[in-house]
């Protein structure tokens, strides 16, 4: 199912817009035109990543400085471990699209704990 996220000019390059689904999605317009969908989530603690640093196609976390390659959800930097998944983008008559990985997402130690009924 394609999720509308937001519309391109509302979306300036260099920035990202979180998309409020379970779990979060972050869309990344980059500096050169590009868009693409990750999951919002670092993986190594719960801190969003549409509030991170994005340099060309990486996001940096704003918690502990983890980057995240946009195009594969690779991490390219400590302290994370884990990749994020990365979502369909399509943009048509001036919208974003996002389709959801079917993919179980990375989450972070402490979201994964409480979700299984562990402490908090």
């Amino acid at each position: 199912m394609m999720i509308p996220a937001c519309l391109l000019v509302d979306l300036p390059r260099g920035e990202a817009y979180r998309l409020d689904i379970d779990p979060p999605v972050s869309v990344f317009h980059t500096d050169d035109g590009e868009v693409f969908a990750i999951d919002d989530t670092c993986t190594h603690q719960d801190a969003s990543l549409a509030d991170g640093w994005l340099e060309g196609c990486e996001v940096e976390c704003p918690l502990h400085a983890s980057k995240f390659d946009l195009r594969t959800g690779a991490v390219d930097a400590p302290p994370a471990k884990r990749p994020v998944r990365t979502h369909e983008v399509f943009v048509e008559d001036g919208m974003i699209y996002v389709q959801p990985s079917t993919e179980a997402p990375n989450l972070p130690p402490c979201i994964a704990s409480r979700l299984a009924g562990g402490p908090a």
